[in-house]
């Protein structure tokens, strides 16, 4: 066997194993070194390419494929700082949990460390941040190591997607010449078992506890005379229809951060808790009124509010249910944390529970303070001729359906205060691994692929740090409509001591104007644009992206000082008619 004989034959177990598995989508980088991976991952029946030259926006394009669909992508690169331009997104991957297949071309052994072109140390590359490193090696005689390339396909695909979910990091060092054979017959067979081994064959074991745990907890929970529940970023099947259950079970009032899911198709449901990010800063509330258990699942919530108020209450008992470490509790409160399925916990300790506690007064002051903080909410939005809440209250009456990708800073903020409970079929998103506002454009680009018609909330800061990531969206011919808030600056720090300690150094250091031209931008990369500068002009835009396919840029336009203002205004607004309400 010739070297292409086995750099082809390795190469291709490789690639068909990752496909039997289950991965549909790969992101490639273009550089020679990766050649082999590229062209072979090309020419399979079962997986589709998506070309992004850009190495930093290609890694969170994936990102976003893998949380819109829900399942490991495959990312490719050439040799070099290729793979180093990767590294945000297998970060924000870890911290998000998202399963992501990183594999990087590498130089043979011979030339490492030698000075040779296009060469760094890629061994363990991503450090910890990643779940599982393998580094391949040189696919020489590609028949006998056909059977461990399928094995390290395998387990790639496993390990991405098992419990806590996240990036694997898989080393590829070839030896020149780079050019699989794709004509060689039959290419996909190489190292196939007799059995043989597809997505039918890999299942994955569902944590819950034992019938004695339910129990031990149920004894624990009777004690408990104000629960609450609290769901932060979580993205499971079947959880919500098992956690409101639970809630009803518990007889809890239920806090649900928009990226819970629960904000969306539950109008109707009272004990879902919507508006707490603006009623929880009233002492009023938050002073007077504490829980003596909270149930808590996924990350912690986007809210600083609340996260202020839990490490206030100090409850009795408070349990994070999570599927698996790292343990995440900043708060350092957490009483306990258990392991499990999440869906399958609130379904098991429901059935366990039995007869439904009663908590009626405690769960109805809950109901009412939110049912008065929304209403409030509403009202003074309308009464602002514009603002940057009024941009998401606009924003979530235009659309039905789809997907809403809040970027970080301000517009994940806003949507937590202004994206009330609705039965539109709008599934909330964002990058809250590791809250950066770099490749945010390119994850929502990704994300929308499968969960789309997609519509992202961005700040003109961080539109800026990844307006590369426009170009996917051209090269493929994407459909998104992206809403830029062009505060002319970090509009965030406004909100922060800095903005007034760092006197007139603030602008400089902080405030940090970019005077973008965001019509320039667009031209670039031929997108629809529309500029609104109040909330008429801004609906006009929406109604008529709606009739135009592919990238579309509204810009709206905001004025910092004066959004601070008023977002201070509805603070005390909110405040007064909660104090109102419960001196009542």
């Amino acid at each position: 066997m010739n070297r292409n004989e086995g750099l082809t034959a390795f190469t291709a177990a490789f690639v068909d194993e990752l496909a039997r598995a289950g991965v549909r989508e790969v992101v490639i980088s273009p550089g020679s070194r990766s050649t082999p991976l590229a062209m072979l991952f090309n020419a399979h029946p079962d997986t589709r390419i998506w070309i992004d030259v850009d190495e930093r926006s290609a890694a969170f394009f994936a990102l976003g494929l893998a949380k819109g669909a829900g399942k490991p992508v495959a990312l490719v690169c050439s040799s070099g700082t290729a793979a180093a331009n990767y590294f945000p997104a297998v970060i924000e991957a870890r911290y998000s949990r998202i399963p992501l297949i990183v594999l990087t071309a590498d130089r043979p052994h011979e030339l490492r460390e030698v000075g040779a072109p296009q060469a760094i140390d890629q061994v363990k590359l991503y450090g910890d941040h990643v779940k599982w490193h393998q580094d391949m090696p040189i696919p020489e005689d590609g028949e006998a190591l056909a059977a461990f390339a399928r094995t390290s396909a395998r387990r790639a695909f496993l390990m991405a997607g098992a419990a806590p979910e996240g990036p694997v990091h898989v080393n590829f060092p070839f030896r020149e010449p780079l050019v699989p054979e794709l004509d060689r017959t039959p290419l996909w067979e190489a190292g196939r078992t007799a059995g043989g081994m597809d997505n039918r064959h890999i299942a994955r074991g569902v944590a819950s506890l034992a019938n004695e745990d339910y129990k031990a907890l149920a004894d624990v929970w009777r004690t408990v005379e104000k629960p609450l529940i609290i769901a932060g970023p979580l993205r499971h099947p079947r959880l919500k229809e098992a956690l409101l259950r639970l809630a009803r079970v518990l007889d809890a009032p239920v806090l649900a951060d928009p990226l819970s899911g629960l904000r969306s198709g539950t109008r109707g449901d009272e004990r879902v808790i919507d508006s707490y990010d603006a009623f929880l800063r009233a002492p009023a509330f938050s002073e007077r009124v504490r829980p003596d258990g909270i149930l808590r699942f996924g990350a912690m919530p986007v809210s600083k509010p609340l996260l202020k108020y839990l490490e206030a209450c100090r409850p009795k008992v408070h349990i994070v249910v999570d599927e698996a470490d790292p343990w995440r509790d900043p708060t350092h409160t957490a009483s306990g944390v258990i392991h499990a399925d999440p869906a399958a916990f609130c379904r098991d300790w429901a059935e366990a529970l039995g007869a439904p506690m009663k908590h009626a007064e405690w769960v109805a002051l809950w109901e009412s303070v939110n049912g008065i903080t929304a209403d409030t909410v509403t009202r003074f939005v309308r009464e602002q001729e514009w603002f940057e809440g009024r941009v998401v209250t606009e924003l979530v009456d235009a659309i039905d359906r789809g997907a809403l990708f809040a970027g970080n800073s301000m517009p994940i903020r806003d949507v937590d205060t202004f994206f009330l409970k609705t039965d539109k079929a709008i599934e909330v998103f964002a990058n809250r691994g590791a809250n950066g506002i770099d490749g945010v454009v390119s994850t929502a680009l990704g994300t929308g692929v499968s969960s789309g018609p997609l519509h992202l909330l961005i700040g003109d800061l961080s539109f800026f740090h990844d307006m590369n990531g426009l170009m996917v969206a051209k090269r493929h011919g994407l459909d998104a409509t992206l809403i830029v808030v062009n505060n002319n600056g970090g509009g965030i720090f406004s909100f922060l001591p800095q903005a007034e300690s760092a006197g007139a150094d603030f602008e400089t250091l902080f405030g940090t104007p970019l005077d973008l031209d965001i019509r320039v931008v667009a031209a670039v990369y031929q997108a629809f644009y529309k500029k609104a500068t109040d909330a008429a002009e801004l609906r006009a835009a929406l109604a008529e992206a709606r009739s135009v396919k592919g990238l579309k840029i509204i810009e709206a336009v905001t004025d910092r000082r004066q959004n601070t203002a008023i977002h201070k205004s509805l603070w005390q607004t909110v405040a007064a008619a909660v104090a109102a309400a419960l001196d009542d």
